[in-house]
């Protein structure tokens, strides 16, 4: 799939090595530099500073998020792919492991800090690259709560990402679990590590328990309680 987006796309691509704990080749393609998006992207954000901001974000999730400071631990990535792409759903998506997709409507219709929210995304979408996700087991509530932690972490989070103690249940996803695992985080120091290292091979809810002491169930009634809801 990758080559069918090099083939069709207008070529704007550079790459560059991120020679901090271990190097990652970045690639970046404009694939659509003739819209509005593309063009935006472009003008506001662009290719030097994507590939910077890239090497910034994997150097965030190995040391501070998943805390992996030996690379055996690691997921095994040696390329980075981010297009800017025509897509049916607005700002991002990762697929084929090591590949990003980013919505150029999203860039031309986004109100506000563009920069700021591009940069949000790609902590989201960077951390779906090198997270460990129980070889497909894991559900994706979580996959994507654990995304959206690191963007939490990071302090690139909109006013409208979820409270601590919002949400229905702890694996609602996305902002709403990213709250949950800020609180787990905060009972047992790495949790999110731990728990990602964990599911390297495989998924289990237990797995709350085995770091925490409790099921996650009762973290999650602790949880709201805490926060009045």
């Amino acid at each position: 799939m990758a080559d069918h987006y090099f083939n069709l796309c207008t070529l704007l691509t550079l790459s560059l090595s991120f020679h901090g704990i271990s190097a990652v080749d970045y690639q970046v393609t404009n694939c659509v530099a003739d819209t509005p998006g593309g063009i935006r992207f472009n003008n506001e954000i662009g290719i030097p500073f994507t590939k910077q901001l890239m090497g910034t974000v994997n150097d965030f999730i190995w040391t501070t998020v998943f805390q992996q400071n030996n690379p055996d631990d690691r997921k095994p990535v040696d390329t980075v792919n981010l297009y800017i792409v025509e897509l049916e759903v607005d700002e991002g998506v990762t697929w084929g492991n090591n590949n990003i997709n980013i919505s150029s409507s999203f860039l031309q219709g986004y109100q506000g800090d563009l920069k700021f929210a591009y940069t949000a995304l790609l902590y989201h979408e960077m951390t779906h690259v090198f997270q460990w996700n129980g070889e497909g087991q894991t559900p994706a509530g979580l996959v994507e709560g654990v995304a959206e932690y690191t963007t939490l972490r990071a302090n690139y989070i909109s006013p409208a990402f979820a409270k601590p103690g919002d949400g229905s249940t702890w694996d609602q996803g996305y902002d709403f679990t990213a709250r949950f695992l800020e609180y787990c985080d905060g009972i047992v120091p790495g949790f999110v590590a731990k728990l990602n290292a964990k599911m390297r091979f495989a998924y289990d809810v237990k797995y709350f328990e085995e770091l925490t002491g409790k099921p996650v169930d009762q973290l999650w009634q602790e949880y709201k309680a805490k926060y009045g809801h």
